[in-house]
């Protein structure tokens, strides 16, 4: 009798687990064959009647894995949440900015492929353009409150169904950068974190941290500066604030008015391709804690010691593998924390910095002009951009050279160096005797450093000498 009792609860228990799975099948091929939804097309004729009429709406379109190339609503129509949203996977929020033109992002389709190639999770985009298509740019200014309200609500219905703040990821462009710390300051700053692309700054510069976005919104609040002159903002954010090539004019953008729209937005919107070259390249955007990108340019910050043993920070989605350390500086020690890198002006925009320290053994050089270039194991020079050229090395014993190369040298072979007075009023020459010159990648910091011990340097002699693998002592 117990066994026959056993079986019949064992049936049921199989028959309710087939009904449940055969239902969920029956419901994706619903959904399967439903049409995908697209991102609001609008033009410069829905911009005109905003005049008018203005409207505000919002729709949020879901990506994952199971459906990277159809978006599909977040919520059905009978509220409940779709299938495909895995409630135990990182969220991130993608939120465009204004868009007087009503055009579809040129970035979103790419920016979601190279998301989902990195990682299996949920892509929510916030489709606003119904309150940024419009001719008045106060109105869409005003229109990111309503958003980040209506987001609220959504997120709300997210949480009923397990969902868990500490894994959203907010991604926001210009205005969408505010949108999401709006979002953030309703949540009291339990985000997880948000990244702000060159967020807005008309209307938002100088402003108190409450009307726009802050590193408080977050856990974690990462902002990339890329038109500081222009359409971005200047000031720091977050709990780190990089600017790429001093955060003002980025290299191969149109440096012409007469070069049209490219040459209003290219500035803008390079935060959002270098974000995505982080994701996409295995090029590592390190960036250097500075007082002023003019510093950063004399080769005064190259120490990375003040972040605990981990190299200096890279711009993109690795930054919050340093989320710990930049939060202690930021509420602990109220340290802003602005970082500076040099890229290249093309797509992947990556560039190598590599130091190089010089210790010298007796007297000091005075007003030198020191060049180096490396050799790759083919025997091909690599010449880098020196950051500090001329410098004065009075009274120094050792002093250490910035140097940014558009090529990564992995394995080199020898290293030349020269050493020139500025001044040319001697009529002998000098020789230096050189304890070792050390040389160590700060984009890959992992790499063994290089060096080369007690040799002499001849002024305006150029030698070329082979390192080794620094001793134990020396790294």
């Amino acid at each position: 009798m117990k066994a026959e009792i056993l079986f019949f609860s064992f049936f049921l228990s199989f028959l309710r687990f087939y009904l449940f799975i055969h239902e969920r099948e029956r419901e994706r091929e619903r959904e399967s064959k439903r049409p995908c939804l697209h991102f609001s097309q609008l033009s410069l004729m829905d911009s005109l009647k905003d005049l008018f009429i203005p409207q505000t709406e919002i729709a949020l379109m879901l990506y994952t894995r199971n459906n990277l190339n159809c978006a599909e609503p977040l919520f059905e129509q009978n509220g409940s949440l779709n299938v495909n949203f895995s409630t135990n996977k990182k969220t991130v929020w993608l939120i465009h900015g204004y868009r007087p033109t009503g055009s579809t992002p040129s970035w979103l389709q790419n920016f979601l492929r190279i998301l989902l190639n990195r990682e299996d999770m949920n892509i929510i985009v916030v489709d606003w353009n119904r309150g940024a298509t419009t001719f008045l740019y106060n109105r869409a200014v005003k229109n990111t409150r309503r958003v980040a309200r209506s987001l609220s609500g959504y997120i709300q219905n997210l949480l009923k169904y397990g969902a868990s703040l500490d894994n959203f990821h907010f991604i926001g462009m210009s205005l969408g950068a505010h949108i999401s710390g709006f979002v953030g300051k309703i949540f009291q700053g339990q985000l997880g974190r948000i990244t702000g692309l060159d967020p807005a700054g008309p209307k938002f510069s100088g402003r108190p941290f409450n009307v726009r976005l802050d590193y408080t919104d977050a856990k974690f609040v990462d902002v990339i500066h890329s038109d500081t002159h222009g359409l971005g903002i200047k000031e720091p954010l977050g709990h780190i604030d990089f600017y790429p090539n001093g955060g003002k004019k980025q290299p191969g953008c149109p440096k012409s008015i007469f070069s049209g729209i490219e040459f209003i937005k290219c500035n803008h919107q390079r935060a959002v391709y270098l974000f995505m070259a982080s994701l996409e390249t295995n090029c590592n955007f390190i960036s250097f804690p500075c007082s002023s990108y003019e510093d950063f340019k004399a080769g005064l910050c190259v120490n990375c010691e003040k972040f605990k043993g981990k190299s200096c920070p890279r711009l993109g989605y690795q930054a919050e593998l340093w989320k710990d350390v930049l939060k202690e500086r930021k509420e602990k020690q109220f340290l802003k924390t602005a970082v500076f890198l040099d890229t290249s002006g093309t797509s992947p925009f990556c560039t190598y910095y590599f130091v190089l320290s010089i210790t010298l053994l007796d007297k000091t050089m005075k007003d030198a002009y020191i060049t180096f270039k490396l050799l790759n194991q083919f025997g091909k020079v690599e010449e880098p951009s020196l950051y500090e050229k001329n410098t004065s090395f009075n009274k120094l014993q050792e002093v250490k050279i910035l140097a940014q190369f558009l090529n990564d040298i992995v394995s080199i072979s020898r290293i030349g160096l020269a050493y020139f007075q500025s001044s040319n009023w001697q009529s002998f020459t000098f020789k230096y005797n050189i304890q070792r010159v050390k040389l160590q990648s700060l984009t890959y910091p992992a790499r063994p450093p290089l060096c080369i011990y007690n040799f002499v340097l001849k002024e305006s002699e150029e030698v070329f000498l082979n390192p080794s693998i620094c001793t134990s002592k020396e790294v």
